[in-house]
């Protein structure tokens, strides 16, 4: 019997795609009482849209999905550290937990640079489990990032 893909599993194939369309390879899937409720792929040249991360998108689909713009048992799967757009719209929804794979020294904002749920302006922080499939999410960014040096 096939064993089912893990929700860290999903945002990295979610990744991959984004990589074979040109974008950055960064995957999310938010999952709401262990139902998948959205999956995206960065798609910020696609949509000629700055803020088309990964973690944006889900939010957006499962707010509309949901009829709120708050999501308070959802948890949020990603292949990156959240930047600082995407640890505050993370704030702002409300999310109950957030489980990523690598850090991202440079434009992290959770436990790199700002470490926005740290600051006393910060009104919710999510639980944070990072480190998650985190050899193939950094593998992932560095081949890609090394083919567009190449």
């Amino acid at each position: 019997m096939e064993s089912k893909p893990s929700f860290m599993e999903m945002a990295l194939e979610q990744a991959r795609q984004a990589e074979n369309r040109g974008e950055v390879p960064i995957g999310a899937v938010l999952v709401h009482e262990g139902d998948v409720l959205a999956r995206a792929g960065n798609r910020t040249i696609a949509d000629n849209d700055p803020t088309a991360h990964a973690e944006i998108l889900v939010i957006r689909e499962a707010c509309n999905k949901l009829g709120s713009q708050r999501l308070p048992e959802c948890d949020l799967y990603v292949t990156l550290e959240p930047c600082p757009m995407c640890a505050a719209a993370i704030s702002f929804a409300r999310i109950r937990r957030l489980y990523y794979g690598a850090a991202d020294i440079k434009g992290g904002a959770v436990e790199s640079g700002p470490r926005l749920y740290n600051q006393t302006i910060c009104h919710h922080a999510p639980e944070v489990y990072s480190g998650i499939n985190e050899r193939q999410s950094a593998e992932l960014l560095k081949l890609f990032f090394q083919s567009r040096r190449d």
